[in-house]
């Protein structure tokens, strides 16, 4: 009997949406664990900025060129992604992934030898350009082996905490290597990295359903294949990210949002250590510690995510539009007051705070930062995949080009601005900036549904030749 129709493929047990729930969860924690690893690489080096001028004569005044060596980081894992993604759903997810992350290991022994900043740049940039990709991962990998909404969530609520805490933790393994020298923060996640480099060996699964089909039904019609043209995927994937970020109101304010709550995080490397050290007297590596601060509120915006999204869930009994499908806007409720209250309020307190006698009070604010933009990166990640189903990977990838375009360029501006405007009024700047993108959710629970009804883009994208 031949195994040409869809609907076989549909309840074969290697299609990854009828995997054992072990073995799905396996592809995605390993993805997970290894978005945290690779994270902490983005921004451990932050807390050896004045070793590495220090050590390579570098000019820093009121600009720090140190910080070039996170800005390249994430400049690459903003634009490589855009190409290297679009190759690992076509030739397969296990192969880029694993091969990534071997090459990604390897490349930290050019980091922690780099004889000139030059060179330790340019490493820093290849570096980002493999982290990114193994970043974006897990986001797919949610989509090919969980079919179901409510199996979908919490997944994807998951993945945007390990990525933020990674971030965060950075400057926590810095401030603990640094003592050692700069150089043995690279040596330590070495011995990180190829120590779980067996896991991921064996752990991650392909986990690309056209690939599977084509592999355990080889009668299957050759155009339901993945065997299409690359450059062709190229083009396609960043043109629909090009015309969605740019012509869509809902992804373009809401990449502007989360890119701006992303962003924080990196600020807060170099803000940290200007208020820390010039107002407490702490020594620098010390600074990198006060970044557990972010990380306990990213862990609390986790649970009150996990609450959030149970609300999201049960929208879905009450869709009068598609019954069973669950309401996009609905994953917004706690992201407004978490952006005007949590985010704007922790960085008025931040800023405002810093000369009072007790550094714990600018600590709870960072708490308050970092779970603002653990709740708001979420809402944003989840909304804009349920709310583009058809093209929710461009328009993914249009977002996270923006996050990682913001992480990149937003902290160059910190000194300059904290120092030229004062701790107090530069938070402030900020926190004013939050209350003005407030405005994005709010428009978007009023009138989400009408805005996305009258896409163009979609329109066009859909309709190509009207």
């Amino acid at each position: 009997m031949t195994v040409r129709s869809p609907v076989h493929w549909a309840s074969h047990p290697h299609n990854p949406f009828n995997w054992p729930r072990g073995k799905k969860w396996m592809s995605m924690l390993t993805s997970c664990w290894v978005t945290f690893i690779v994270s902490l690489n983005a921004t451990s080096i932050t807390t050896a900025a004045d070793l590495i001028s220090s050590e390579f004569d570098l000019a820093n005044g009121i600009f720090e060129y140190n910080f070039f060596v996170v800005t390249a980081w994430n400049a690459a894992a903003a634009v490589v992604p855009l190409v290297t993604l679009p190759l690992m759903e076509t030739y397969g997810m296990r192969v880029g992934f694993v091969s990534a992350y071997g090459l990604f290991t390897i490349f930290l022994i050019p980091q922690a030898m780099a004889p000139n900043f030059t060179t330790l740049v340019v490493c820093r940039a290849i570096a980002g350009a493999l982290g990114g990709t193994l970043q974006n991962c897990a986001d797919g990998i949610a989509s090919n082996v969980f079919l179901d909404h409510r199996e979908r969530v919490f997944p994807l609520t998951l993945y945007t905490f390990i990525l933020l805490f990674g971030v965060t933790m950075g400057p926590v393994l810095g401030a603990v290597a640094e003592p050692l020298g700069w150089r043995w923060i690279f040596w330590i996640e070495l011995i990180i990295y190829g120590t779980f480099a067996p896991v991921v060996l064996f752990c991650m699964e392909e986990t690309r359903g056209p690939l599977l089909r084509v592999k355990f039904m080889p009668d299957a019609s050759p155009e339901r294949s993945d065997n299409a043209n690359v450059v062709a995927t190229f083009k396609e994937t960043i043109a629909r990210s090009a015309i969605l970020l740019t012509t869509e109101p809902t992804i373009a304010s809401f990449t502007l949002w989360s890119a701006f709550a992303f962003g924080l995080v990196f600020i807060s490397t170099q803000s940290i250590p200007l208020v820390f050290s010039d107002t407490y007297g702490w020594p620098l590596y010390a600074d990198g510690v006060v970044q557990v601060a972010i990380g306990i509120g990213q862990i609390i915006g986790l649970v009150a995510c996990t609450i959030q999204n149970r609300v999201y869930i049960r929208s879905a009994s009450y869709n009068p539009d598609s019954p069973g499908i669950p309401i996009p806007e609905y994953i917004l409720h706690l992201s407004i007051p978490s952006t005007a209250v949590a985010l704007a309020g922790g960085l008025f307190m931040y800023g405002w705070s810093i000369y009072q006698p007790y550094w714990i009070v600018p600590a709870v604010a960072l708490g308050l930062i970092g779970y603002a933009s653990m709740v708001i990166v979420t809402a944003v990640s989840i909304y804009i995949t349920d709310s583009y189903p058809g093209y929710a990977a461009s328009a993914i990838a249009g977002v996270a080009f923006g996050e990682n375009i913001f992480a990149a360029f937003l902290p160059l501006a910190a000194k300059p601005m904290y120092v030229r405007l004062g701790y107090q009024w530069a938070s402030s700047v900020l926190a004013f900036i939050a209350l003005v993108l407030t405005l994005a959710p709010v428009v978007l629970l009023w009138k989400g549904s009408t805005i996305r009804a009258k896409s163009v883009a979609i329109k066009k994208m859909s309709h190509p030749d009207s």
